[in-house]
């Protein structure tokens, strides 16, 4: 049988292996497809992964790389779930993963491990495991539940699969077996079947199931059917059945009866078995498909076996619902994804012709709605008719495949037959069951709906319309408008009767819906009809319905003048303003004219709103002056004064200020210029000073900054407004730092007797000019003189201040200021008045009277200068006797005592308050002595010498120094540059310090000696004080010092002093004498104190003398001793000496340096010794690493492993790592094994060529240093075998390949590393770099196999860089492979063109030149083709047909003289009418002489040279049609008489004739006429006058026709004149009748609207006139342009409701 009439139709969709996928993964345990929309297929080399094919974008699969034993992608959208055992246990781990939100839903841990799974339901997974069936939703947080425990028949089979039906109520699971022993190659199957609700199973013999839904006939609930199959062996015999049964039958209802159906299996497909089955739920078939690609098709209902055929030669092990078509897709071991479908145009002719069976025929064309039957059931419906089977030819009809039998005259039919008694009519009986069955079709609705009308059932309608069993027309919505308007409304709606639609909203006077229904439908209405409709009975409805069409898009299909003129006709002047508002809230300059109406209409009848609207400041285009008039008038001066432009109007208008709101009169300021401004705040002062000054001062200080200051104020003043003045700058003052405005602002105050103001501003301002404040305020002579003060006393004023109130007698304000305002300025006032020579009662009455508030040393100071202190008497004395402890309250008085000579002495050695400098000082001039003893008490050092000094008072200057034993006085009177130190000296020496008994006295002056450097003399004095037998004999300090100054003056005397004194100090002055290199001095300091350490530090450090050293230790023999002379002896290189002194002194705190030196000796024995017996002392890593490099430097290896063994310290790894830097291998390899670094280690053995053993540490060590390190030396060994272990984990680290990869190349090991990266392919960690490196080791060492790589990994290579390598190596073929792979096509162009013998194909050519992005690529492929495929140019001239410019590739093959080449191409792209193209065509059917084309090409294509064609190719043409084409084109061209004179030429009469008939012209018509009768065409001459009739004026027909005896010929034509003349006489004496009637109408309605407009006219007053313009008569001034900027910004409107 052919394919295309085969029911069932096969397509291949897709093939796995072309996307990528290996055929070893093309199996049942690897591939999943749970529904028609994804493919999921689970990889496990060359690395885990799971690719996922979207069936609607099968050649871009998603691969993850991704671990699982089991991957399903879910149904219907893009969640996959994972299955994978846990390592060591039979437990699998469930996870559901969201691919589009990259999130895990959820995941849970199953105690057993899943045998099988699928999605059941996109909501719901089935998991089998060995015993039991759980169901898992992926909804919420519910773990997997339970459903029933697996029968016994399913023990040991595989699950193949399981399945549900819709309503989750009924569970198959099905599994597969070995057969019987007999047959053991026949599979068995086993079902097992679980109702949810009865919680049982049943166990039968199948190998494949499926649930359906069938509605069975009498049962309005469908009835919920399985379907299965099996294959059993029994007593020899091969039993093959398909049942069909249904589950749950519904008691008292109709049920589904069994069926049951053979298998035909062929005799080779003996042993073939049902592996899959699916139902189509859209034609209720069966598909049974078998393992070796067997499909069986049986009707659902009937079981009746439809078709059979093989599908596939390979096995299908999987299959999966197409439920949009009605199919099933199928997989096969080959990888081919097969769907099948039912072929629509043949299933039902091949049952009923093939099959015979016309029941099943008609069957499944009425429920697949399937051509093929309309013969069958029009005659079944015919033979029902006749036998009167009413209903059940309803039924048919209702169920006619393709609505075959629903058409009027079936209705006829029903309405045709008459009506029984006490039946139902049958024509109800057909409705009945149209309506049970679904929809009614246009006709059917509306002859139902006619029979409900006349029986008034309206309720009926209504219900069949809100189940949508009606098909909505006009003429049904005519039909129920008589009954019922609303619900005719509706049908129109449906059926898109739009005028009847909009008819009915107006009916319904719902306006608003009309609008929003013309937009939804695209409709467009009388809106003024609509608009003058609403107008008659409610305004503000019509005002909505404005503003809707104002709205719509497009913009309003009404003008808004028009529209406000029917709102103004009216008197509707509210409406109208509203409508204007809001479709003028753009504020377009095209709205000028309505904005201005709208104002004008307002201000004249509600002046409220205008000034509302101009409030808003909506709108900026009308005309202002024309607005600004009317303002005014209406007496909105702030709107008028807005609205005018010119000074003179907005004096007049602006002197209002009655009528004009105070605040808006300001703002309206902010709006004029700095010049305008001012004078109209002159023309204001000037009309009424006193009424408009706070108009004027609110204006100043509002806009100062604007107007200027000092323009402000200089109008003030030109008033004289000093009330003004003081109002305006009192609002300025606090933000302004001039003086000259704050003295105004004084001045102001002062001037309008605001004196407390000028009190506070003289008092907290910082910026007025002090001086000239001062004496205005003097000048002022003001009552208060508290600003006065203020003045002066914050700017330094008060003797000022204190002159002018005791002149003027203000003795009270003086007393104020110094005992309330400032205290502190007292001496100032003080010194004023003895200036003024005040009495000395009110002097002392007005200290007295501040008393401990006035500071004293001012006033001690003002009347000291004015040799007035003894006036301070008795205040100072009040102060005393109060306890003032104030040093400037003592030193006055003081020095009162001292003028007055009142025993100074007591009063200086017992006050302890003066200051003894400010006292010592006034004393000096008058008293010496009691200077001194001034600056004795208070230790005043410098002042007492300079006075002693002065005065030659030594003595009391030696006895004061000694007391003070103060360095810093010792050094400056000891200082060689004082004139008296040696007169200091002598009365030291003589006088104070042998009257001294203090020691610290003594001291601080034998100290002060010293620093003086006067040793000589503190030599004596010592051996004075210290030898004679004083009382300091035996003194610690002085001894030391004797020592000390003899070690530094006279170094002779130093040992002697050292016998003859005992109690110094010993460790510091041996210290000393080192320092003074006093060696032996200081040995005997430390030998007499018995200080060894520092006795034999001297002999090594400073005598240098080892010897000695070495003899002393021997004597006192002490450990420190010891140690000091060996770090002598190692400093000195004797290291062996050393650590013998060392281990003498048990020392092992200097081992870093005994190791130090040991090393650089080369005495590594000494050192053993040595770190042994620091081992006993220090536990230090260092010691025990040292001991271990000694062990291994001497050879000494088996103590070292030894050493290792014991607990120790060392730090291994260190000291592995010094001695492999030193070459010590072996014993580093020691060390290296036992802290099981086995990175160092292997580098060890490679060291030492032990290359098997390095291998198995770097195994160990798995570091990819170590790797490298082990490979290259093995490559450099040739050890290749070891070499490529390494370097298999090398590579798998990408940063490391390339490096490897060098290496070999460099040695020549090119197939010692294609086998290494071929090894590295199958590597589970294999990424794309080894693909890409062993692609590019391939094009350089082995290009046989480079292409077979390419195809094999094209998806994991890099191939960019694969791209550089195959070009560097030449390989062509390879290289534009490569390019399709990376969409670099223009490359893969260029490549195919530069180097075709290689790499050119010509399929695949085709495909890459339509991918290319570079225009010019098109050209050079038509040259390259042209040049070496010409056979195929045409094939790829239509590939590129809707990319190349066609008039580039015709110039291209004309200059190569190969145009004909081309024509197949040209004529498949001439539609495209271009000129070059239609051009060459032209030229080629001229050749080839094929008239027929060139016509066709002609009419066609008109564009190209016509003409040209014509003159210089066809005109002259031998051949009479390509004439006759010439003729044509002259034509077409409107080239009248050459195409004329042609064809008469050539006597082509009919073509003539034609010509001068389209052509329109008179005078060619009777020419041809003329030309007829001259050569006696008369025939001719007849049919001219009737192609021509338009054109021929009758008279000359008939002239020429009566001059040439021709009228029996032209009579025809005269009678149709005649005839047709008549007619146009009577249309015209019509016409005339009713445009008189037209313009009596007309002028009826212009009279209506005359009438209309006057009344709108009363509303309005006369024009107000403008007043006239400077050079300008009066009259109207034309209205000026609009000028942005000018309108207020827009508020929003207050609601209009007010007015």
């Amino acid at each position: 049988m052919a394919a295309a009439n085969a029911p069932i139709a096969m397509k291949e969709v897709l093939t796995l292996p072309s996307i990528g996928i290996s055929p070893q993964f093309i199996t049942f345990t690897n591939v999943t497809m749970e529904s028609e929309k994804y493919i999921c297929v689970r990889e496990t080399a060359p690395q885990n992964s799971v690719v996922i094919i979207d069936m609607n974008m099968p050649m871009q699969p998603l691969r993850r790389p991704i671990t699982a034993d089991s991957a399903l992608m879910n149904p219907n959208s893009r969640i996959l779930a994972l299955k994978a055992q846990l390592p060591g246990t039979t437990q699998d781990h469930l996870q559901i993963f969201n691919i589009e939100l990259k999130a895990k839903i959820k995941s849970h841990q199953m105690p057993e491990q899943v045998v099988f799974w699928k999605w059941i339901s996109p909501k719901l997974l089935g998991l089998v495991t060995q015993t039991s069936v759980y169901h898992w939703s992926i909804e919420g947080e519910s773990e997997p539940v339970k459903m029933f425990e697996r029968t016994a028949n399913l023990a040991n089979n595989q699950i193949i699969n399981y399945k549900c039906d819709p309503s989750e109520k009924w569970l198959v699971l099905i599994g597969i077996a070995p057969g019987a022993p007999e047959r053991p190659q026949l599979v068995k199957g086993n079902m097992q079947l679980f109702s949810v609700d009865q919680q049982r199973s049943q166990a039968l013999e199948a190998h494949a199931a499926s649930f359906a839904q069938f509605k069975v006939p009498g049962n309005e609930n469908p009835s919920i059917l399985i379907s299965f199959a099996t294959k059993s062996f029994n007593a020899g015999q091969i039993t093959s059945k398909l049942h069909v049964i249904e589950l749950g039958a519904q008691p008292g209802k109709s049920s589904f009866s069994k069926k049951q159906a053979d298998l035909f299996f062929p005799p080779d497909f003996q042993d073939d078995f049902p592996v899959a089955m699916q139902i189509s739920h859209k034609y209720a078939l069966i598909y049974v498909i078998t393992k070796l690609g067997l499909l069986f098709v049986y009707d659902l209902e009937t079981a009746t076996a439809v078709y059979r055929n093989r599908i596939s030669p390979d096995p299908i092990f999987l299959t999966s619902e197409a439920s949009a078509v009605g199919g099933f897709y199928a997989i096969n071991r080959r990888g081919q994804v097969l769907l099948a479908t039912v072929n629509e145009a043949t299933i039902v002719p091949f049952v009923s012709g093939q099959l015979n069976n016309l029941e099943l025929a008609v069957n499944l064309a009425k429920r697949g709605n399937l051509p093929g039957a309309e013969n069958l059931v029009v005659q079944r419906f015919q033979e029902l008719f006749a036998q009167t089977k009413y209903k059940e030819a309803a039924e048919l009809a209702a169920e006619s495949p393709q609505g075959i039998l629903r058409t009027p005259d079936t209705v006829a039919k029903f309405q045709s037959v008459p009506v029984q008694a006490g039946q139902t009519a049958p024509l109800l009986q057909y409705f009945s069951i149209l309506l049970t069955w679904g929809k009614l079709n246009a006709f059917e609705s509306l002859e139902l709906s006619r029979l409900v009308v006349n029986q008034n059932k309206k309720n009926l309608l209504e219900n069949w319309l809100a189940e949508d069993k009606l098909e909505c027309s006009e003429e049904l919505g005519d039909l129920v408008k008589t009954v019922d308007n609303d619900l005719a409304l509706k049908i129109y709606i449906k059926a898109r009767a739009t005028p009847k639609v909009v008819a009915a909203f107006a009916e319904r006077r719902e306006f608003d819906k009309i609008l929003i229904y013309s937009k939804q439908v695209g409709y467009t209405p009388d809106y003024l009809f609509l608009l003058q409709t609403i107008l008659r009975t409610d305004p503000q409805g019509a005002v909505n319905f404005a503003l809707m069409m104002s709205q719509m898009e497009g913009g309003c299909p009404v003008d808004y003048n028009t529209i406000t003129d029917l709102f103004l006709q009216r008197n509707l002047i509210r409406e109208a303003t509203a409508f204007l508002l809001d479709v003028l809230k753009p504020n377009l300059p095209e709205h000028a004219f309505l904005q201005t109406k709208v104002l004008e209409i307002n201000l004249v009848t509600f002046p409220n709103v205008a000034d509302a609207i101009l409030a808003n400041g909506m709108f900026s285009h009308y005309d202002r002056p024309r607005i600004a008039q009317l303002c005014e008038k209406a007496g909105l001066y702030v709107r008028a004064l807005q609205h005018y432009s010119e000074l003179p109007d907005i004096k007049r208008v602006i002197v209002n200020t009655h009528a004009i709101e105070p605040q808006s009169l300001v703002e309206f300021f902010g709006t004029l210029s700095r010049e305008w401004a001012l004078e109209c705040m002159k023309d204001l002062l000037l009309v009424n000073l006193r009424g408009n000054l706070q108009i004027i001062v609110q204006v100043a200080k509002e806009y100062c900054e604007q107007l200027g200051v000092d323009s402000c104020i200089k109008i003030f003043e030109q008033f004289k407004s000093y009330e003004g003045l003081y109002f305006f700058l009192g609002s300025y003052l606090s933000s302004s730092e001039d003086p000259d405005i704050h003295f105004k602002y004084i001045e102001a105050a002062a001037k309008t007797g605001q004196i407390k103001e000028v009190e506070r501003v003289t008092r907290e301002s910082n910026f007025y000019d002090a001086e000239k404040t001062k004496n205005f305020l003097m000048e002022a002579k003001l009552p208060d003189a508290r600003p006065l003060i203020n003045v002066c006393d914050r700017f330094g004023f008060v003797p000022d201040l204190t002159h002018y109130l005791y002149t003027n007698n203000m003795l009270r304000y003086i007393e104020g200021y110094v005992q309330k305002v400032n205290p502190g300025n007292a001496p100032l006032v003080v010194g004023q008045l003895l200036d003024d020579e005040c009495p000395e009662d009110f002097i002392k009455g007005l200290i007295l009277s501040v008393r401990s508030l006035l500071p004293v040393e001012p006033l001690v100071e003002e009347c000291e200068k004015r040799n007035r202190l003894r006036l301070l008497t008795q205040f100072l004395e009040h102060l005393v006797s109060e306890g003032s402890q104030d040093v400037h309250v003592h030193n006055a008085l003081g020095k009162i005592i001292i003028d007055s000579n009142n025993n100074p002495e007591h009063f200086l050695t017992t006050n302890p308050y003066y200051d003894s400098r400010v006292v010592g000082k006034y004393c000096e001039k008058r008293d010496p002595t009691l200077a001194v003893v001034a600056y004795r008490r208070g230790q005043c050092d410098d002042e007492l010498i300079n006075v002693t000094n002065k005065n030659s008072l030594f003595k009391l200057q030696a006895r004061y120094v000694v007391e003070r034993m103060d360095g810093d006085l010792w050094e400056k009177v000891l200082n060689p540059e004082n004139e008296y130190r040696r007169q200091l000296i002598d009365q030291v020496v003589s006088t104070a310090l042998p009257e001294s008994k203090s020691p610290e006295q003594v001291s601080a002056a034998v100290k002060a000696f010293m620093t003086a450097d006067l040793p000589h003399e503190l030599i004596e004095l010592l051996e004075k004080i210290v030898l004679q037998n004083s009382a300091f004999s035996g003194n610690f300090n002085l001894q030391n010092l004797l020592i000390l100054t003899a070690i530094k003056a006279d170094p002779s005397r130093v040992m002697d002093y050292i016998n003859r004194l005992d109690n110094f100090d010993g460790p510091a002055v041996g210290e000393v004498a080192v320092e003074a290199q006093l060696y032996e001095e200081a040995f005997a300091i430390f030998k007499k104190f018995n200080l060894n350490v520092q006795a034999v530090n001297v002999l090594l450090d400073n005598i240098r003398s080892i010897d000695r050293a070495v003899e002393f230790a021997f004597r006192v023999e002490e450990d420190a001793v010891w140690s000091q002379v060996a770090k002598a002896q190692l400093r000195e290189g004797l290291v062996s000496d050393a650590i013998e002194s060392f281990i003498r002194a048990d020392d092992a705190t200097q081992f870093l340096d005994v190791i130090r030196a040991s090393e650089d000796a080369d005495v590594y024995p000494d050192l053993v010794r040595y770190l042994l017996m620091v081992r006993q002392k220090v536990k230090e890593p260092k010691v025990d690493g040292e001991l271990i490099y000694a062990y291994a430097k001497i050879d000494r290896l088996g103590e070292i492993e030894e050493f290792i063994l014991i607990p120790n310290v060392a730090n291994l790894q260190n000291v592995g790592d010094r001695l492999f830097d030193e070459a010590l291998y072996e014993a580093a390899k020691i060390i290296f094994a036992f802290i099981s670094n086995w990175a160092k280690l292997a580098v060890t053995l490679v060291r030492l060529k032990q290359f098997q053993g390095a291998v198995d540490a770097a195994r160990k060590a798995n570091s990819a240093k170590t790797w490298k390190e082990v490979c290259f030396a093995c490559v450099d060994a040739e050890e290749f075998r070891l070499a490529q272990i390494c370097g298999l984990n090398i590579i798998i680290q990408v940063d490391d390949l390339e490096e490897v990869s060098e290496y070999y190349q460099n040695r020549g090991c090119f197939n010692e590393l294609i086998s290494l990266m071929e090894s590295g392919l199958g590597l589970e960690r294999a990424h794309m770099g080894i693909f890409t490196e062993l692609g590019v080791l391939y094009a350089r060492y082995r290009p046989e196999k480079l292409m077979e790589h390419i195809k094999l990994f094209s998806t994991r290579l890099n191939i960019p860089k694969l791209i550089r390598a195959c070009d560097e190596q030449q390989h062509w073929k390879e290289l534009t492979y490569l390019y399709i792979q990376y969409d670099e096509f223009d490359n893969a162009a260029t490549t195919v063109m530069n180097h075709s013998p290689e790499s050119w194909d010509h399929m695949q050519f085709k495909d890459i030149i339509v991918k290319v992005a570079s225009v010019e690529l098109y050209y050079k492929a038509v040259h390259f083709y042209l040049q070496e495929h010409p056979d195929l140019i045409n094939d790829m001239l239509n590939v590129l047909a809707l990319r190349v410019d066609h008039t580039r590739v015709v110039d291209i093959m004309r200059k190569a003289g190969h145009l004909r080449l081309v024509k197949p191409y040209m004529v498949a792209v001439q539609s495209n009418n271009v000129s070059a193209v239609n051009e060459a065509l032209n030229e080629i059917y001229v050749e080839e002489e094929d008239y027929d084309r060139l016509r066709e090409s002609i009419d066609l294509h008109d564009n190209f040279d016509q003409i040209g064609l014509a003159q210089k190719q066809i005109e002259k043409h031998e051949l009479l049609e390509m004439r006759r084409v010439a003729a044509y084109i002259y034509k077409k061209a409107g080239r009248w008489k050459q195409s004329i004179a042609l064809s008469k030429k050539d006597n082509h009469y009919k073509d003539a004739m034609e010509t001068a008939s389209q052509s329109g012209e008179r005078e060619l018509a009777e020419e041809l006429l003329v030309y007829f009768i001259e050569q006696g065409k008369k025939e001719c001459f007849a049919s001219c006058l009737f192609v021509c009739y338009d054109l021929l004026r009758a008279d000359v027909v008939l002239e020429l026709a009566w001059i040439h005896n021709m009228i029996d010929f032209a009579f025809p034509y005269l009678l149709q004149f005649i005839r047709e003349y008549t007619g146009k006489v009577d249309e015209l004496i019509k016409d005339k009748i009713e445009a008189q009637k037209e313009v009596k109408a007309k002028e009826q309605e212009e009279k209506e609207v005359i009438a209309q407009q006057n009344m709108y006219a009363q509303l309005l007053p006369l024009a107000l006139p403008a007043p006239p313009m400077p050079g300008m008569g009066g009259g109207f001034a034309p209205p000026p342009p609009p000028m942005g900027g000018m309108g207020m910004p827009p508020f929003g409107m207050p609601p209009m409701g007010s007015y």
